[in-house]
């Protein structure tokens, strides 16, 4: 079965793996000449491929970003810089040899339903090098190419824009902070990208200033007792917690552990709507930064004028030189027919994230198009697992009014990109998620089945994080390594910063006693709302 890739970033390489796993036949299209996609760093944005800046670091930590058979070297650091991130692609591709399955240069022009799709499930894909364009025939797809590479720009949400003598662009085209040396700087919009870009702008700049309607909910990196926040927020006994409790207790837990590092109304950041659970922003400078003053936060802005900008319910003009608007992308996928994958306010309709629910054959996938309260490559990985065993008919789909149901049921949960209500973001939850694709095809841990032959690695599964090479414990692909490396995620972790260990210190990675700390809050808050 010979199945096409597109894009050779995170989910390609991962797709392009996972196909020689189930000794299908795969071919990779890259447009560049590099494999790495979003983390491989150039100095020019290049057209239809995702474009970073040079200080990107990763907001997952690398025990839980990793690959589900390939742990990251130990001197690795916890959070990784971009170029060490590449560094751990490079490794990935060269173990499987993928770099063999992948082809360089050649754009995806047009990907299109063979005449007899209806029987046979193939696809036309015509690519394109030097010019020219050649057709192929592929019995199954896997369009990896992420949605970070067109822009959205509502310029028409912004009254007087056309008549603003600064400069103005888009987050994607930002590079360096020189350009805002000694200038007044306003930047729209407070996602991830948003506030990196606030503060390194204010080491440099006169003012700087994020302009935000919703607010939004800042984590740092450095989690309870310094632990990364992801190896405490995403273990199985907090995932369990988050989907068991009552709306009001969740959202009272939520408020309670979001603001225990700072208050966010005082900072004027608290989210608009308490009910709401934004996508959290995860950044360690910007409540320091507020407090002395380098960065302001400003609601949403009303209208430009020519040197500078009203907000809403400030009637004070405030003079800026330049905007960055991190308004966040587009969903587009140019080498598609409408047809295959609608798409209506950012919202792809598609099964589980992944599958078109109205094709006749299963033989399309989209990867990684889904935002997960974690980290995306083992996510990605997990869908890719479970693609392969559909397009080989080891799994099968519902009917297709069932997906459609499902599909819909979300869409009417679905807020903007930027304001996920809470059921929402539980339903995007990556254990709940992958867990769920897990079982499609038999990798899902079972950890009531490990307590009794394995209990210490039961406890470790349900009482730690949860990282990917849980998924590698039993079912296809499962892996003999895993055993190791779950019991040994913490040295890992700890390998890099613990670099001066004093005589007499204690155990390097969390006890019990921090579950039951845990427990302890949960009774508090519970018997608080009585």
């Amino acid at each position: 079965m010979r199945v096409a890739g597109v894009a050779a970033g995170v989910s390609g390489l991962t797709a392009t793996k996972c196909c020689l796993d189930e000794g299908l036949e795969p071919t990779c299209f890259e447009q560049s000449q590099d494999i790495g996609g979003l983390w491989r760093y150039t100095e020019h944005v290049e057209g239809r491929r995702a474009s970073l800046y040079p200080s990107v670091i990763s907001n997952t930590s690398k025990e839980m970003s990793a690959f589900s058979d390939v742990p990251y070297p130990e001197d690795f650091p916890v959070f990784l810089p971009n170029a060490r991130l590449l560094d751990y692609l490079r490794r990935y591709a060269e173990h499987f040899r993928l770099q063999e399955h992948i082809k360089f240069g050649i754009t995806v022009v047009s990907i299109r339903k063979c005449s007899d799709f209806a029987t046979t499930g193939q696809w036309d894909v015509v690519t394109e090098k030097d010019g020219k364009q050649t057709l192929h025939i592929f019995d199954a797809v896997m369009v990896c190419s992420g949605n970070f590479y067109e822009p959205s720009l509502p310029l028409h949400c912004f009254p007087g824009i056309e008549r603003f003598q600064g400069q103005y662009f888009h987050s994607r085209q930002y590079k360096h902070p020189d350009v805002f040396q000694g200038k007044r700087v306003l930047v729209v919009g407070m996602g991830n990208s948003g506030v990196d870009i606030a503060v390194e702008a204010s080491r440099v700049a006169t003012k700087v200033t994020i302009s935000t309607s919703r607010g939004a909910w800042v984590l740092s990196r450095v989690f309870d007792h310094g632990y990364p926040w992801d190896m405490v927020f995403n273990t199985r006994l907090m995932s369990l917690v988050r989907n068991s409790l009552p709306g009001l207790l969740s959202r009272g837990l939520v408020n309670y552990k979001v603001n225990q590092r700072f208050n966010h109304e005082n900072y004027g950041l608290q989210p608009e709507k308490s009910c709401l659970v934004r996508e959290p922003v995860l950044n360690d400078d910007l409540p320091s930064y507020i407090l002395t003053g380098r960065i302001t936060i400003k609601p949403g802005v009303k209208e430009f004028k020519d040197t500078s900008v009203v907000y809403h319910n400030c009637p004070e003009e405030e003079p800026v030189d330049i905007v960055v608007f991190c308004t966040g992308y587009n969903v587009s996928f140019p080498f598609l027919e409408e047809e295959v994958v609608k798409v209506e306010n950012k919202h792809a309709s598609l099964y589980k994230y992944v599958f078109p629910t109205h094709l006749q054959r299963p033989t399309l996938a989209i990867l990684g198009l889904i935002r997960p309260l974690g980290a995306i490559m083992p996510v990605t990985e997990m869908q890719a697992r479970w693609v392969t065993h559909v397009f080989k008919g080891l799994c099968q789909l519902p009917p297709q009014s069932v997906m459609e149901k499902e599909v819909n049921e979300k869409k009417k949960n679905q807020v903007k990109r930027f304001g996920l209500s809470y059921d929402e973001v539980l339903k995007t939850d990556c254990i709940v998620y992958t867990d769920e694709l897990a079982s499609f095809i038999g990798a899902k841990p079972s950890v009531l089945g490990l307590l009794c032959r394995d209990p210490r690695l039961a406890l470790t599964i349900f009482f730690g994080p949860c990282t990917p090479y849980q998924y590698r414990l039993g079912g296809p692909g499962c892996w003999e390594g895993a055993r190791q490396a779950i019991l040994t995620q913490w040295d890992r972790t700890l390998k890099p910063t613990r670099t001066r260990v004093p005589a007499g210190s204690c155990s390097p990675w969390p006890s019990l006693l921090t579950v039951v700390g845990f427990l302890l809050l949960l009774a508090a808050l519970f018997f608080g709302f009585q």
